[in-house]
């Protein structure tokens, strides 16, 4: 005898079993939540963030909360960046996720770790769609970085004409210089030194720089150092501040505190700094104290420069901010018996 009745399941997982005349339909969903929102102004623009993750707005908040707002005379940009959460990925990365593959087709960006994770950068539209998984939040640094802060790097150079430099700024009253040199050259030392005799950090590891007139911004939020930074270091609290820091691990394999420059010893810039100069940071000890910051020639500077800054040098506005710097000066910062008497010689500069 065939039976008539039937299973079925409720929205809550409960069984049901009945022959099927009872059976109502289940009610349509309910309207979609509303997305998290959080606005920004940065590096001379508005961004405007949206996520259906309290995860993903949480690492919007450690790269930009707190910050003095950072606006450009003249400028009203404003972008949209959306952010959205997917499920865990099937298969696990065995230690970190790999560096993302970075494309470029005209005007657009993309940016790929893997399938689950990316992101997709369109300046002209001024709009950026980030997609993370569950896992890659366990990778919290990578993914703030090359792709939260990849977009809306590119975003603000590409829209606003900014020109996009590897190196640290520090400054005082609205006046800056440049530090450049290649990775593990000492300029996040320097930051540090810089910060603890009274200056202001623009940023450690990106300088954003409107050509027309020298105006440079960052984002001062974390400054990365290696243990051998402790060696300059005597007051205890500021050891504490340091070691203290959560550490993390460059694509590189070298690990460092990520010190929060918002809590602790920290004076971020407020909010821009005009360029007065650069100094290029050198391995070389200096013969004595007066030898500590040398002039360089435009004809020795400029293509030093080109070296150093190979990325940049292929942006548009390159050409008019090299000749304004070359203007101002580039000088070769070579080190002292402490840190603290290189940035006595960057000071100089400033005044």
């Amino acid at each position: 005898m065939r039976s008539n009745l039937e299973v079925s399941f409720d929205r809550a997982g409960a069984m049901r079993v009945g022959d099927g005349r009872d059976r109502k339909p289940f009610p349509p969903p309910g309207p979609a939540a509303p997305p998290l929102i959080a606005t920004k102004r940065v590096l001379g623009g508005l961004f405007r963030f949206e996520s259906n993750s309290r995860d993903l707005i949480g690492l919007v908040e450690a790269a930009y909360g707190r910050l003095p707002p950072q606006t450009l005379p003249g400028v009203a940009a404003e972008f949209r960046v959306g952010l959205r959460l997917l499920p865990r990925r099937a298969t696990p990365w065995t230690i970190e996720p790999p560096a993302p593959r970075i494309r470029q087709h005209g005007n657009r960006f993309r940016a790929d770790v893997d399938a689950s994770n990316y992101v997709v950068i369109d300046p002209d539209r001024r709009f950026a769609q980030i997609v993370a998984s569950e896992d890659m939040l366990q990778h919290a640094y990578h993914l703030r970085c090359e792709l939260i802060e990849f977009a809306v790097f590119i975003l603000a150079t590409c829209a606003i004409g900014l020109v996009p430099l590897h190196g640290a700024c520090v400054g005082r009253n609205g006046r800056g210089v440049l530090l450049l040199g290649g990775s593990g050259s000492g300029k996040s030392t320097l930051a540090l030194h810089g910060l603890l005799q009274g200056l202001e950090l623009l940023a450690e590891d990106a300088v954003f720089v409107r050509p027309a007139d020298l105006l440079a911004f960052g984002v001062p939020n974390y400054l990365h150092l290696k243990g051998d930074a402790l060696d300059f270091i005597a007051d205890d609290a500021i050891r504490d501040w340091v070691v203290h820091a959560p550490v993390i691990r460059r694509r590189s394999g070298v690990r460092k505190f990520e010190v929060d420059l918002r809590e602790g010893y920290g004076r971020p810039a407020n909010p821009a700094l005009a360029l007065v100069g650069a100094g290029c940071v050198s391995a070389q000890p200096a013969a004595s104290p007066d030898a500590l910051l040398i002039p360089l020639a435009a004809c020795e500077a400029g293509p030093l420069l080109e070296a150093d800054q190979f990325h940049a040098s292929r942006q548009p506005g390159w050409q008019p901010f090299k000749r304004q710097i070359l203007d101002r000066g580039i000088h070769q910062l070579r080190r002292g018996r402490h840190p603290r008497d290189s940035i006595d010689a960057l000071c100089r500069l400033l005044d």
